[in-house]
């Protein structure tokens, strides 16, 4: 195709394997159907069950609202391309949804800081937990983490939005992001790619990063420091589930966006992303839930009074 403009974009999806398509479709439901009733299920919880009103589950809250915008960002045009057989969207659609892909995972990297720092307090300064993570610590923190996505995110769509030349109008992903909009634009992308490696290798990867992990190097000190066996397990056991989720998404976003792309890898990086932005929502509120006794307590009771 010759370098010209577009006003829109063919997204090619998951696969081109015609007998794979119901199948992908299918399981692609299924998630998409779980994760948004399994993050509803706890935020509904959290928001109705007074035990649940602690800076721990008000975090949790926020990365069930998260996971479920996030979801809904990256997989609504597969099931639409699936249903209709309509693989385009608009050149300012493609956009949007880059934007709001790309300011979801900047959210969730941040309210997971900000639930380790939870942990490290609840840990480490028990007796002042009630005193610093106050209502106002809380809300502030994850005002900062829904505004630290959006402001991030934005200059990179908007040099991005700013491109009208592309050599080919087809997208090889099931969703319009930065990295495979790079891979057919024509125009000059040196000022985006040193923006996009600055932003993605230090504010959107070490940072938090960092900000997340360190925190656990005290508390695993803490907890060492314990002198039961039992002390220690019950204080492991309160943030396992978090190291548990912090590990997982870290590993997919490095192999997602950080190892270099080529052709004999490029539909596994595909995979690596759909689990990232399906499977690992899906994950959240199963180990939250199952492994959490307030959660499944919460839960009880509720279905308890319905009865």
């Amino acid at each position: 195709m010759n370098e010209t403009a577009v006003k829109y974009f063919i997204i090619k999806g998951i696969t081109d394997v015609p007998e794979l398509q119901i199948v992908l479709f299918i399981v692609v439901l299924l998630i998409y159907l779980i994760t948004f009733g399994g993050n509803m299920v706890i935020l509904m919880l959290i928001c109705m069950d007074s035990h649940l009103h602690s800076p721990m589950y008000f975090f949790l809250a926020n990365l069930s609202i998260v996971d479920m915008a996030s979801t809904t960002t990256s997989l609504h045009k597969i099931l639409i391309s699936f249903m209709t057989g309509d693989q385009t969207i608009s050149f300012y659609g493609c956009m949007t949804q880059s934007f709001m892909a790309g300011s979801f995972t900047v959210h969730e990297l941040f309210i997971l800081t900000a639930m380790s720092y939870d942990r490290y307090v609840a840990i480490c300064r028990p007796l002042n937990y009630h005193l610093v993570m106050n209502h106002r610590t809380c809300v502030l923190l994850a005002s900062s983490c829904w505004i630290l996505g959006f402001l991030l995110v934005s200059p990179l769509v908007g040099i991005l939005s700013s491109f009208s030349c592309y050599s080919s109008v087809e997208i090889h992903h099931f969703l319009c992001d930065i990295v495979p909009l790079l891979n057919i634009t024509c125009s000059d992308t040196s000022i985006l790619n040193i923006l996009f490696f600055i932003e993605g290798l230090f504010l959107f990867t070490v940072a938090p990063f960092l900000l997340t992990f360190v925190p656990y190097i005290f508390i695993i000190v803490a907890i060492l420091k314990i002198q039961t066996s039992h002390g220690r397990r019950k204080a492991f056991y309160t943030c396992s589930s978090h190291l548990t989720v912090v590990i997982l998404l870290y590993t997919l976003l490095v192999i997602q966006y950080l190892v270099p792309s080529s052709s004999s890898n490029y539909d596994s990086k595909k995979l690596y992303a759909l689990f990232n932005m399906a499977a690992i929502p899906l994950l959240n509120p199963l180990i939250y839930s199952f492994k959490n006794k307030d959660v499944k307590a919460a839960l009880r009771r509720r279905i308890g009074r319905k009865l």
